[in-house]
């Protein structure tokens, strides 16, 4: 059921705000009221999907913003799909892919948009993700390789920080990257015309990195804008439990099989694999030492088993 109640045909839209909602009824209003108090002057509609939430975000979104632009799914559709049902229906020059639990400061819109004005090659641009506390978080994402999965990344940035950007340097200018992280970018919608939209077999995680992924190899480019500054309350529209973590092993098993020859595909399996297995042992090897009795330790120890078990019970399907 979509309703583009307070529309303006009138208006050429420049940005539409796309937001995918499940049960985050009030960072979703935190959210919304960012955007409200910072788009300024700028042409914009909002959009929000929501996915079968049962905690009255559809009530709140009814009586507080009559004027957003709302899709109703009767079941979680996951991340990509909903996305794609709001691209269906924009009417803006480019879509803002805006997390639940993200909070714009003024002026951030605006430079993103103008960046992508005066940059016709630009696919998606990103800005600078904070935390609460108003220190940087990781905004930008190399893409997947044999050398990421094998190697420390926090290295890899400290070796080669033109190669591997990230919050760990005070960058002035505008740096080309290979993907955005999805909390917040703006897309072109030409762009998006052109390729395609999300691919829908990432239910979450990775759609952004396959979506990057397919860009630049169509001849598109993807940048990140370090003084449009966002703050994004990291993991609350998704939380941090095995099972959202399980999703992330499965997108990017996902991603790699799409993307790469079997040989490449199975070898980066089995890297992953062996680090998640030294990961365990260790964490064993440090309930062990502590008789158990740190449950931070515990924790983790259980998280890895958990994984570890899904690798092992799923071997067949990740196969395929």
């Amino acid at each position: 059921m979509k309703s583009r109640d307070g529309e303006d045909q009138s208006v050429q839209i420049a940005v539409s705000v796309i937001i995918v909602n499940w049960n985050t009824k009030d960072i979703l209003q935190n959210c919304l009221d960012s955007i409200y108090q910072t788009i300024d002057k700028l042409p914009c509609e909002v959009i929000v999907v929501d996915n079968a939430s049962s905690d009255g975000s559809t009530t709140m979104l009814q009586e507080r913003y009559p004027q957003v632009i709302k899709i109703y799914n009767q079941v979680n559709s996951g991340f990509s799909a909903a996305n794609n049902q709001a691209f269906a229906i924009m009417k803006g020059k480019y879509a803002l892919l805006l997390n639940s639990d993200a909070i714009l400061t003024f002026g951030a819109i605006n430079k993103l948009y103008s960046f992508g004005e005066s940059h016709t090659q630009a696919a998606i641009v990103c800005g600078q993700l904070l935390h609460a506390d108003g220190s940087k978080q990781n905004s930008v994402a190399a893409f997947p390789s044999l050398l990421t999965l094998a190697t420390n990344t926090s290295l890899l940035e400290y070796l080669f920080p033109s190669r591997f950007p990230s919050k760990r340097y005070e960058h002035k200018e505008p740096l080309e990257v290979d993907s955005a992280i999805g909390a917040c970018m703006l897309i072109r919608k030409k762009a998006l015309d052109e390729v395609g939209f999300f691919d829908e077999r990432y239910f979450f995680y990775f759609e952004e990195t396959d979506l990057a992924y397919t860009f630049h190899s169509k001849g598109w480019s993807v940048y990140h804008i370090p003084d449009a500054f966002i703050y994004h309350l990291q993991g609350q529209s998704i939380g941090h439990n095995v099972g959202s973590r399980i999703e992330f092993y499965r997108s990017r098993y996902q991603f790699l099989r799409k993307w790469h020859n079997s040989p490449y595909y199975y070898l980066a399996r089995g890297i992953i694999f062996l680090r998640l297995l030294v990961n365990g042992f260790s964490s064993f090897i440090s309930v062990a030492l502590t008789l158990g009795l740190n449950k931070k330790l515990r924790d983790k120890l259980v998280m890895y088993s958990k994984l570890l078990r899904w690798h092992f019970q799923n071997s067949n399907n990740l196969q395929n």
